[in-house]
């Protein structure tokens, strides 16, 4: 019996050993990324050391700018949908928030900086003062909605409308997070994640994201998973998961104009949380589109940005 027990040891320590090896992503240096993920109209800005990777669209004059900010692991391209229709009117100002896409880890005069939503929020605020953005209108996803919220908590004359989509901070994260998550957060990641990153895990993340999996086209897994291999961003993700503070953001403190937009199927944020979020914003206006997930705007631009360009008075 030991003897057996033994020899499975063995195997299973050998069919490990083989799995990582398999799984195992070397880390790409910015530069080889850039060419893909980067073209016009891309562009990095050095900011105290950081450089920052963002697209600056649409008409100058525009008193207030549409800003739009990412969920966790995401990048700047989960906009282009909404950014295509918005620019033809509005200025329209996105990015890859450190740790994310291109942008990378925290560096400069950042460096050290944890993955906090109001940290987050902070730098977006100098990302804006260094683009002579005096007011804004803010929107994000998931962490980007967070960070949006508390951006215009920490300097109020700056935001003149929030929307919020699918925006995280509003109660305890799922009881049940997709697998990608789960093993994210065990200890061992820390060890591992910056190694390996298995294509499987990325698609199985992303398909919990959308409300219908077959919508999930290759090329989105092939960028989700090719930014996540950017120098020092698995660590990053590491690093935001531990940094992730429990509880609920203050939303309750906004006063101004907001429009929560929501994916009826969206199994990381339940629908009953955008009522919440509702309730806890005074004067907010929820819209839920029944069959989107957690990526609205990058499962169906279209759609979700309907209620969008109503809330913003555009025709």
């Amino acid at each position: 019996m030991i003897a057996r027990l033994v020899r499975f040891a063995g195997v299973l320590l050998m069919l490990t050993a083989l799995a990582l090896t398999l799984a195992q992503e070397p880390e790409r240096p910015v530069q080889t990324l850039v060419a893909r993920w980067a073209p016009p109209p891309s562009d990095f800005i050095d900011l105290g050391g950081q450089l920052v990777h963002l697209r600056d669209e649409g008409p100058r004059n525009d008193p207030q700018p549409i800003v739009l900010l990412h969920a966790f692991g995401g990048s700047l391209h989960t906009w282009e949908g909404w950014a295509r229709v918005l620019r033809q009117q509005r200025r329209v100002i996105r990015l890859d928030l450190p740790g994310n896409g291109l942008t990378g880890p925290w560096s400069g005069r950042y460096a050290g900086n944890d993955y906090a939503a109001a940290t987050e929020a902070r730098f977006v605020l100098d990302l804006l003062d260094r683009l002579q953005v005096p007011r804004a209108v803010l929107g994000g996803n998931g962490l980007g909605g967070e960070v949006a919220a508390r951006l215009a908590l920490l300097a109020p004359s700056r935001v003149a409308a929030l929307v919020l989509v699918d925006a995280s901070g509003i109660t305890e994260p799922p009881a049940t997070p997709p697998p990608l998550l789960r093993v994210a957060r065990l200890p061992l990641w820390g060890w591992l994640g910056p190694w390996v990153l298995p294509h499987p895990f990325v698609t199985q993340a992303l398909a919990a994201a959308y409300g219908h999996r077959e919508r999930l086209a290759g090329e989105v897994v092939d960028r989700y998973f090719e930014l996540a291999l950017r120098e020092g961003n698995r660590t990053a993700y590491a690093q935001a998961l531990r940094d992730d503070q429990p509880g609920a953001a203050p939303y309750a403190a906004l006063k101004l104009p907001t429009l929560i937009v929501w994916g009826g199927r969206d199994r990381l944020l339940p629908p009953a949380q955008a009522q919440r979020l509702q309730q806890a914003v005074a004067g907010s206006e929820r819209v839920v589109i029944d069959d989107l997930g957690h990526l609205p705007q990058e499962e169906d631009a279209a759609r979700s940005l309907v209620p969008v360009r109503a809330f913003l008075g555009l025709h």
